[in-house]
């Protein structure tokens, strides 16, 4: 539940400014989803960050859970701040969060979307266009905030 939470901030904290400029960016001419800045503020918020950030934690966590759980030493370490404990590798950090995001990012962006993409453009030029490019924002956002996370919880003697 601390992660869920842990997740939930750190998005509302983070991301609003730049998720709102690349929504309102890529609006296509003639189809405005937002009307300006606040709506797309209330719009993203009610629909989708909640989700992301939910989704991200709860994938982070059970990727962390299994990895230790099937291979230990493969791609576990003793925690700094307590031997006893054991934590992910910061590659491996990297690599889950990374994936985490990945599958958040692809999550939250497909419910409501799918609909209405689909019903006007189709699979092809509709389905996946912008997933590229919020792969390339979020895969290294989601590594790099895992991982801090982690490194922080032992460096302030949280495990």
């Amino acid at each position: 539940m601390i992660l869920f939470f842990s997740g939930m901030t750190a998005v509302i904290c983070t991301y609003p400014l730049d998720v709102v400029r690349v929504r309102l960016a890529f609006q296509v001419k003639g189809e405005h989803t937002y009307s300006g800045i606040i709506h797309a503020f209330k719009t993203i918020y009610a629909k989708s960050v909640l989700c992301f950030a939910g989704v991200s934690f709860f994938t982070f966590g059970t990727l962390k859970s299994v990895g230790l759980s099937y291979a230990p030493t493969l791609l576990g370490r003793p925690s700094s701040d307590n031997p006893n404990v054991l934590v992910l590798k910061t590659h491996i950090n990297l690599l889950c969060g990374g994936v985490a995001g990945a599958i958040a990012q692809t999550i939250s962006t497909m419910r409501e979307t799918m609909k209405y993409v689909y019903g006007h453009h189709g699979i092809r030029k509709g389905l996946y266009r912008g997933l590229s490019l919020n792969y390339i924002r979020c895969i290294p956002s989601q590594a790099v905030a895992f991982t801090t996370y982690e490194i922080m919880k032992q460096f302030f003697h949280l495990n």
